[in-house]
């Protein structure tokens, strides 16, 4: 199945001036990173993304910059808003706790299959997508 587009950015926590959440919205760049802004010192960036249509969601790639967890969450919008979000891939590590300290490997791109680290969405997958991300640091996604 081809890749999905994301539509819209429906809500975030944080973005740089420099490095604002619409990176996300181009394909075309992905080495434009979507970064927390400098002063925000929460150490978690979230997005809520609304994807072109609903679709099974069988595979996710996640291209990261400094994030140590990463949680995907799915929705539909034709769900009441009292409904909560159901995960599709449970807060996952995306660096080591040497690595984070260490500021090694930072930049790298995981790959999520349907099956392996969440759950299957065969059920028409999610029309929105909220993705978090923590590290005690600041939270870098592309």
């Amino acid at each position: 199945m081809a890749p999905v587009k994301i539509s819209h950015v429906v809500s975030f926590s944080s973005q740089d001036p420099r490095y604002p959440v619409q990176n996300l919205l181009n394909p075309d760049n992905p080495r434009r990173p979507w970064l927390s802004c400098p002063q925000d010192k929460s150490g978690q960036l979230k997005v809520e993304l609304q994807l072109e249509r609903a679709v099974p969601i069988g595979y996710i790639d996640v291209g990261n910059c400094g994030c140590a967890f990463l949680q995907i969450d799915v929705g539909r919008s034709s769900w009441p808003l009292d409904r909560a979000f159901v995960t599709l891939l449970p807060a996952t590590i995306l660096m080591s706790l040497t690595d984070s300290k260490q500021g090694k490997n930072h930049s790298r791109v995981r790959m999520f299959k349907d099956g392996k680290e969440g759950k299957s969405r065969k059920d028409g997958g999610g029309l929105y997508e909220k993705q978090s991300c923590s590290t005690k640091e600041g939270c870098e996604c592309y």
